[in-house]
């Protein structure tokens, strides 16, 4: 099966998640800095699903093009990944709102667990499409130390928001710096093949 109708797809739910992102931020009532003081919160919320989201496409895009073909189950891992990315807006509009109080905080760390299992589902999907042995993505990713790590770390993330918001905060931001780059091991196993 052709893989460009997958990625079409995805890419332009991705474009989705973001318009209906920033279609939530609230222009201030007032003309001074002070009146964007209690937008803060939103807007910070905004900035790190953003990035997110920019992580899952890039990756995404990566992923694909390291694979040379895709299977049923590959289309719906896919969707399964981009429903918990479509729950993104929601999540990161009621974690700023709520000035980042734990329960908002822990359901957003819930929709970015969920997105990160989905996502390593989606790739052993692919890889199992092409055979273990042939697949030029399963070389590439290897043992997935990375994304096992974010899986990790999500998990401990959750109890961490009703302890301390910030906790968990600083180890969603750590995860996306972790994740930032596109993966190197692919765009190095493309290179030479």
């Amino acid at each position: 099966m052709n893989k460009n109708r997958l990625e079409a797809f995805s890419d332009g739910v991705l474009a989705i998640v973001l318009t209906i992102m920033v279609l939530e931020l609230k222009v201030p009532h007032g003309d001074t800095l002070e009146a964007l003081a209690p937008l803060l919160p939103v807007l910070l919320s905004y900035v790190l699903s953003f990035v997110y989201v920019g992580i899952y496409w890039n990756n995404h895009h990566h992923m694909l093009h390291a694979a040379k073909r895709v299977s049923g189950a590959a289309l719906w891992t896919n969707l399964h990944l981009l429903f918990w990315l479509s729950l993104l807006p929601f999540v990161t509009g009621w974690m700023g709102e709520n000035h980042f109080k734990p329960l908002p905080t822990a359901l957003y760390g819930v929709v970015l667990l969920m997105a990160a299992l989905a996502y390593w589902l989606l790739q052993h999907a692919l890889i199992r499409a092409e055979g273990e042995q042939n697949s030029l993505l399963a070389r590439a990713v290897g043992g997935d130390l990375k994304g096992k790590l974010s899986l990790l770390l999500y998990l401990l993330a959750l109890p961490l928001a009703f302890v301390g918001e910030w906790l968990a905060q600083l180890i969603y931001v750590g995860v996306a710096l972790m994740w930032l780059l596109p993966d190197r091991r692919i765009e190095r196993m493309l290179a030479s093949d």
